[in-house]
């Protein structure tokens, strides 16, 4: 059985570095066999989460379908002044869509978390705040995460990361997250 990976983050740049990053993760959850869904950038420009109005604009429903049917979930955010970019934290704030769902929330689902920011301190502290939101979330974060310090590493284009081992963290991750998702789904 095929399992489905969505891969959540970047910010309004196309191609942002946390983005790239992104589908170095989705990337390694593919060459474990899942199938991927990325919802990055424009799909990210959501209007303020609200659970009292009904009418989710189309890019709200295709991100809350594509969660809907995710065994397994990749959180990519930059680091915005210490913590999760207001984009990325929106978007997991439609999460409360699925809350009446048979698996409600991101229950049971594994999720890799991944942050990007200029300089240590923000990269971690954001890494520590996706992993607790999908806490709270009722995800499993798989046992390795990412903080990236975008000063001394950068994505290129292709696919490439200038630092092999912040490379193969990321595949790492995704590795995770794909293993994890199948060994649920039997």
């Amino acid at each position: 059985m095929t399992v489905t990976v969505v891969g959540i983050g970047g910010s309004l740049r196309p191609n942002s570095q946390s983005e790239r990053a992104m589908r170095i993760v989705l990337g390694a959850a593919a060459d474990a066999g899942a199938k991927t869904i990325e919802v990055a950038g424009p799909d990210l420009v959501l209007p303020f989460y609200d659970p009292a109005v009904p009418d989710r604009p189309d890019n709200a429903r295709r991100l809350i379908d594509a969660l809907r049917i995710a065994d397994g979930v990749v959180l990519v955010s930059p680091g915005y002044h210490g913590t999760v970019s207001g984009l990325v934290k929106n978007a997991l704030d439609y999460v409360e869509d699925l809350r009446d769902d048979e698996r409600p929330y991101l229950h049971g689902r594994a999720v890799g978390c991944v942050a990007a920011a200029h300089g240590w301190q923000a990269a971690v502290t954001t890494l520590t705040a996706l992993r607790s939101i999908v806490h709270a979330l009722r995800g499993w974060p798989t046992p390795l995460g990412s903080a990236i310090n975008s000063r001394q590493v950068d994505f290129d284009l292709e696919g490439g990361c200038s630092d092999a081992t912040v490379a193969d963290t990321l595949r790492t991750i995704g590795r995770q997250v794909a293993e994890f998702a199948a060994s649920q789904s039997r």
